[in-house]
């Protein structure tokens, strides 16, 4: 399985952007699909999951009220839709696939599929 995500950019504080993750290759299904960001000069933070079978959904304390997090799949794409950006949103953000247990939802070993990423940049 391959994931693939895009929809990074440049963009103004306060700005919205959707950044999609879309996966392809062998049968999808995990047990859920993340998204990551790693800001220059600091470690990969947890920015939100998503159950891939139900309605579960996680996010970072600092993105609750501007992400959200939603999949389609029947496009095996999952989408982090961003809004009212800031400069310390500011990351490549990389969506990965794994099947976590509860509480290893936010760490990142818990993901075995990983895609490339996507630069987001948000300029004050």
């Amino acid at each position: 399985v391959q994931l693939q995500a895009s929809g990074g950019g440049l963009v103004q504080a306060g700005d919205s952007l959707t950044l999609s993750c879309a996966a392809s290759g062998d049968t999808f299904s995990p047990r859920y699909v993340a998204w990551f960001r790693q800001a220059p000069g600091k470690e990969r933070e947890f920015v939100s999951a998503i159950s891939w079978h139900g309605s579960t959904t996680y996010l970072l304390d600092s993105a609750k009220g501007r992400f959200t997090i939603s999949r389609d799949c029947d496009k095996s794409t999952v989408y982090l839709q961003m809004n009212s950006l800031k400069p310390e949103d500011t990351a490549i953000y990389y969506c990965a696939g794994g099947r976590p247990i509860t509480s290893t939802i936010r760490a990142g070993s818990s993901y075995a599929n990983w895609g490339q990423g996507t630069l987001v940049t948000v300029s004050s």
